[in-house]
């Protein structure tokens, strides 16, 4: 079994048969994909794991109803194949969500959404999924927090996904699969031989600079928003592709609804906001689409975007929203292929995937665009473009391969924590809930032989038990309290600044002390 802190060095006689650059849901799934194949993969990260774009989506895993209006067919039937296949691998972190659509008649006339909808319904085969129906908000739950003018809706069927768990589940599996994961590790520079490349890795992890040099046949660069940076300034190659960076920026409030239904509303502007159930205790509402030229790593949102969410929510909603409801926000930058159009809701959400293969040269792939509902379909175009290169005789294999926690008796998450339960009636409640839907299965992992809360070890903070600091030390490569109150949880929602405190306190004292990771 590979550790989390392995180096590559470890091997270095024998090359890699891929280096994956970008620790984001693509690479980490490139990873899997192809650590499943038998290959030797290494993935790097110059941050961790998912700490840009996979962390600051809207979480949903959706087929893109709004796409229709851009006949944006195959990018849709594409995405809605892909939802239930993800549900069924990881339905601890992902569940089936209802989204209400309130009608304004002045935007959007009903028979055109009923249209979308029956394309929605049928472009890919349900099996989880109920279909859409038209709805009267007068009588429906949905309806209660609603303007009184609101009188008709529409409700259908996506997912919801924890963003930044799904891109840490694929690493994990890759790297019990045999990857080497490498975060805070960053590539400056690589020579491309006649048959591999040789890359120059510097890993910046708490201590002084670490440089090392691997040698790898193939290299992928799933950079996101730094892959034409990556391409032009760091590996000097060029590309018929290109990318615009649109910013998506999003608010959380404390919870303006009882149900468990989500919204999609439209906007005289022609975009479309969501507003979902977040956390049990808050509202997720988002997002934006403004062009972006700045560094991704320093995206924030603007006090202009903050105002439009809480205006367009404001529509809809009885109560107002104003930014001083606002308790948290998050931002991102979305790496979408550069398309002649001005408005940035219409770029495209697909990807391209381009292969730099010259003759006996080694070879390098590169993704452009992409969204998190399609992540596994691309990583196996990507093998599929790799596989003359490299050989591998494997075929695809994800698509019933369960990630990490995710192999329940029957896909239902609930079932799973009523056994938890059950089986542990010392475990609080809410603890159980909350660790069936971030660990699922691993949870038995995570407590190990415990029997009781005081042989979890020290409470940090809320409900964060020093056993679940040291599982995401050792398992999933968390290193920093953001690491796990931001991305591996969502704690920091809960605890505040003190607990967040608490979290860095404990990794000031204990890091040392932790043990090797291991995946």
């Amino acid at each position: 079994m590979h550790t989390a802190a392995q180096s590559p060095s470890d091997n270095r006689l024998a090359p890699y048969d891929l280096l994956v650059v970008g620790g984001g849901i693509n690479g980490a799934g490139i990873a899997r994909d192809a650590a499943g194949r038998g290959l030797r993969v290494l993935l790097v990260e110059q941050d961790d794991l998912a700490s840009h774009t996979s962390s600051a989506s809207t979480k949903l895993i959706h087929g893109g109803l709004r796409y229709l209006e851009y006949y944006e067919f195959g990018l849709v039937r594409k995405a809605l194949q892909e939802r239930e296949v993800l549900l069924r691998a990881a339905p601890h972190i992902m569940w089936p969500l209802r989204f209400v659509m309130p009608h304004m008649p002045n935007l959007r006339p009903a028979w055109l959404i009923r249209a979308g909808l029956f394309l929605y319904d049928h472009l890919a085969r349900r099996e989880i999924l109920p279909g859409s129906r038209g709805i009267d908000l007068r009588r429906h739950r949905a309806g209660a927090p609603l303007r009184r003018n609101l009188r008709r809706g529409f409700v259908y069927s996506d997912g919801w996904v924890q963003d930044a768990r799904l891109v840490v589940l694929n690493a994990q599996d890759a790297a019990e699969r045999g990857a080497t994961i490498l975060t805070r590790t960053r590539l400056t520079g690589a020579e491309r031989g006649e048959h591999l490349w040789s890359a120059t890795l510097e890993t910046t992890d708490g201590g002084p600079p670490c440089v090392q040099t691997v040698r790898a046949r193939a290299m992928v660069n799933a950079a996101g928003p730094w892959v034409g940076h990556l391409l032009g300034d760091v590996l000097h190659q060029r590309s018929t592709h290109r990318i615009r960076n649109v910013k998506g920026s999003h608010i959380v409030t404390r919870r303006l609804f009882d149900h468990d239904h989500a919204y999609i509303f439209q906007n005289p502007d022609k975009r479309i906001i969501f507003a979902i159930p977040y956390e049990r205790e808050f509202t997720l509402i988002g997002t934006t689409d403004v062009e972006y030229g700045g560094d991704p790593a320093q995206v924030a949102i603007s006090d202009d975007e903050i105002a439009y969410l809480c205006k367009s929510a404001s529509e809809y909603f009885t109560q107002p929203i104003t930014p001083a409801d606002v308790v948290w926000t998050y931002a991102g930058v979305r790496p979408l292929m550069e398309e002649d159009v001005a408005n940035p809701s219409a770029v495209t959400r697909d990807y391209k995937l381009e292969l730099d293969a010259p003759p006996g040269r080694a070879p390098m792939l590169s993704v452009f665009g992409g969204k998190i509902t399609t992540y596994r379909r691309l990583a196996e175009e990507a093998m599929s473009h790799l596989h003359a290169p490299l050989g591998f005789t494997q075929g695809d294999w994800t698509a019933g391969a369960a990630l990490p926690g995710g192999d329940m008796a029957e896909p239902d998450v609930g079932a799973f924590e009523a056994s938890l339960r059950a089986q542990l009636p010392w475990l609080p409640a809410a603890l159980a809930y909350r660790y069936a839907r971030t660990y699922g299965t691993r949870t038995r992992v995570l407590l190990g032989d415990a029997t009781s809360l005081g042989s979890l070890g020290e409470c940090v903070c809320g409900d964060l038990y020093e056993a679940e600091l040291r599982y995401l030390v050792q398992h999933e490569w968390a290193r920093t309290a953001q690491d796990v109150l931001w991305r591996r949880t969502k704690l920091g929602l809960h605890v505040g600044p003190e607990g967040e405190a608490s979290v860095r306190q404990w990794f000031a004292r204990h890091m040392a002390m932790v043990p090797e990771a291991v995946a």
